[in-house]
């Protein structure tokens, strides 16, 4: 018998249909009477941190999630964090690079309908993340939604309204719930190492997407004014020529270019606009990583270190398979 800590924030799983429109309003105990008996399996205690919409969330938010995790880790044997699905691999992510390497998992789940509405994905979806969070296959950061189990560090919501709103990207699902049983596909082998925790963050991070003709003022402006800056180039990535020209260097500044292609990652090495920046400037750049996870980790790595060389070594250092290159 698991012993699970559910921990409620909000999001759509929470909503009431308010004149406004719809808002989350009801809490981690709430949620749970509207699920089947689960006493066989895990028992269940509740924490109400927030009650937020996931637009309103921000890492600020999320590291007191982990604060709690971290306060309560040796109490349970996993953790299920209801939270709203648009920014749900965001936080994902950032709790990835919060906790690392915990065998206890930390379970991630929500719902594009409330639990309070009568036809709805909510009542499934947390049901089989109490489910995973009881698993002995178990670990670390997932994210649980229309069955699925997806690491933390590689999910994406692809869908706005649809229940299955997230795949996974450039990984395969780690394992599938299928009729309340846990058909686990990937299997972890952890070394030794304690569970660690990060809360110090640095969040001065900036993602600049490209589109036909941008500017330079806007590389400028992001270069001068944010510790890290990620630029989202087309296909496997670069940087137009012309923004190439007069490049200017600013120190102590990380810039990482990705891709805006969501399978298969970048690779700068392939095209002229992509290697003469690599070489000139050594500009490093994502490969398969997704931008939630790219952003995250940037926070990560700056909120510990400026220097170049080790940030280098950090950033293409896997974390909860974040990374295959």
């Amino acid at each position: 018998m698991k012993k699970i800590l559910l921990i409620a924030t909000g999001g759509t799983i929470a909503c009431k249909v308010k004149e406004t429109g719809l808002a989350p309003e009801l809490d981690g105990d709430e949620l749970l009477s509207y699920l089947d008996d689960l006493s066989d399996i895990c028992t269940v205690e509740c924490v109400q941190m927030f009650n937020l919409d996931s637009t309103n969330m921000t890492y600020a938010n999320w590291a007191e999630i982990a604060r709690t995790i971290k306060n309560k880790y040796n109490d349970y044997d996993g953790f299920v964090i209801t939270h709203g699905t648009d920014t749900m691999a965001y936080a994902a992510a950032a709790l990835s690079y919060m906790v690392q390497n915990s065998r206890k998992p930390i379970v991630f789940t929500g719902s594009q309908k409330s639990i309070y509405m009568r036809d709805n994905d909510a009542r499934n979806n947390l049901t089989n993340a109490l489910i995973y969070a009881s698993s002995d296959n178990a670990y670390g950061v997932t994210l649980v939604f229309d069955n699925k189990v997806i690491i933390g560090t590689r999910a994406k919501k692809v869908r706005s309204k649809s229940y299955n709103a997230f795949t996974s990207v450039n990984y395969p699902e780690i394992a599938r719930i299928i009729d309340k049983k846990v058909i686990q596909y990937i299997n972890k082998n952890y070394a030794p190492d304690e569970v660690r925790f990060f809360f110090d963050f640095n969040t001065n991070v900036i993602d600049l997407k490209l589109i036909p003709g941008l500017s330079k003022r806007e590389l400028y402006f992001a270069l001068k004014n944010y510790d890290a800056v990620v630029i989202e180039g087309f296909g496997v990535g670069g940087l137009p020529a012309y923004l190439q020209e007069d490049y200017p260097e600013f120190e102590g500044k990380t810039v990482v270019i990705t891709t805006q292609v969501q399978y298969e990652g970048s690779d700068l090495d392939i095209y002229q606009v992509g290697k003469a920046i690599k070489e000139k400037y050594g500009i490093l750049e994502s490969y398969d990583m997704t931008i939630e996870s790219l952003v995250s980790k940037l926070m990560w790595i700056r909120g510990m270190t400026s220097d170049k060389e080790e940030i280098k070594k950090l950033l293409y250092a896997p974390v909860y398979s974040d990374i295959l290159r």
